[in-house]
């Protein structure tokens, strides 16, 4: 029996790292096809090291500050993601206390409602969503990103089933001694939920950050883009890969920042599998 364990972990190990070459062999490839020149990158073929290291294409890239201003794009989606994560928090805690804490008539029949909505595929709404942005006027604005999919079903179904484990006698006492929902989300639930709510946050993030369809259908101001526009964009202004040196240092450019972000809070990412935990039917 031992010895079968030891063999299933060593399969389990064996297709871990199978997995983890399959992602990391094409990240470092084109971290290090950044550094080569095009003539290399065309004569040399499949090299993982290369022959002469340069950095012509990082000083190209930031030194088109007109058709191709890729610092600009980076800070425009730090702001959207930065702001569009701030209000998910708000908005998904809120709502959660809402549906899993208050009673009115008609709550779990709504909840189950728009889940059931939420399952239909994005795209189905990009029509839709584009006519009420161009109503509204944020075309080429900041908000075009940053207010659709604040309250997003998933989010608030983590927090509900989260804040559902929070023993209800908490709520209970404070009432007693006179405090209303306000008063108990702030003081009693806002602080038990600190950790599903920076999971729900980092991944809100990353979302919006990595968000690619939807930005090239409202943006076509090209200082006003996100970074995800405008490195499709990149690929026109670069002849068709005729450059790649200069696409692959956009591209890793364009993920330093998540990177950090994920360096600093991977206790976090790394917690987001232990929610389940907390989460009850």
């Amino acid at each position: 029996m031992t010895k079968r364990k030891n063999i299933s972990k060593y399969l389990a190990y064996l297709f871990l790292i199978i997995v983890c070459l399959i992602w990391v062999i094409p990240m470092i490839f084109g971290f290090m096809t950044s550094f080569r020149s095009q003539a290399e990158v065309v004569n040399e073929g499949f090299r993982l090291l290369p022959v002469d290291w340069i950095v012509d294409n990082y000083i190209k890239i930031l030194d088109n500050t007109s058709s191709a201003p890729i610092l600009r794009w980076i800070g425009n989606s730090i702001f959207i993601s930065t702001t569009h994560t701030l209000l998910v928090v708000v908005i998904i805690s809120l709502t959660g206390y809402g549906y899993s804490r208050m009673r009115f008539k008609g709550r779990d029949v709504l909840f189950f409602t728009l889940m059931g909505i939420s399952f239909f595929p994005n795209v189905v709404n990009i029509i839709p969503m584009y006519r009420i942005i161009d109503i509204l006027g944020w075309v080429n604005t900041s908000w075009a990103m940053i207010v659709p999919g604040l309250a997003g079903m998933g989010n608030i179904f983590l927090v509900r089933q989260f804040m559902k484990g929070i023993p209800a006698e908490l709520d209970e006492s404070a009432r007693v001694d006179g405090a209303g929902d306000f008063t108990i989300y702030f003081k009693i639930i806002l602080p038990l939920i600190k950790p599903v709510l920076i999971v729900a946050g980092l991944f809100s993030f990353i979302g919006s950050w990595n968000d690619f369809l939807w930005p090239v259908i409202v943006y076509t101001d090209v200082k006003r883009m996100p970074v995800t526009a405008g490195l499709l964009l990149l690929q026109d202004i670069y002849g068709n890969y005729q450059m790649i040196g200069q696409l692959m240092s956009s591209a890793i450019l364009a993920i330093i920042p998540t990177l950090l972000l994920f360096l600093f809070a991977q206790k976090y990412f790394v917690s987001a599998i232990n929610l389940n935990a907390g989460i009850k039917g």
